[in-house]
């Protein structure tokens, strides 16, 4: 039988057949899109225990740093004006970052 694709130094020459509810195969479809993989990748990442990164979480650390920057510009353009509210702003997106980067060691 004709492997699949190689994943690491192995073939992926085997397919296992699971029955499940039309809701648990939407929720995987759902869970690997937002992971940014295929439903294969992520049952096999999720059952050897590897680590699952979600698309969608990097591109809100990307969006989370972009408004950080913004901040810090306008701070440093309005001769830091409303410094105590810029800080804390910028301590509450530096913490939103580090829950969900803390999330991806966790995966």
């Amino acid at each position: 039988m004709m492997p699949f694709e190689v994943r690491g130094r192995f073939p992926l020459d085997a397919i296992v057949n699971v029955r499940l509810t039309t809701d648990e195969k939407d929720r995987l479809k759902e869970d690997a899109d937002l992971a940014g993989m295929s439903v294969s990748e992520l049952v096999r990442r999720r059952y050897f225990g590897r680590p699952i990164i979600a698309h969608a979480d990097i591109v809100m650390i990307r969006e989370l740093r972009r408004l950080g920057g913004l901040l810090k510009h306008l701070y440093t353009s309005s001769n830091g004006e409303h410094a105590q509210e810029t800080l804390a702003t910028l301590h509450a997106l530096k913490a939103a970052i580090e829950a969900i980067s803390r999330d991806h060691q966790k995966g």
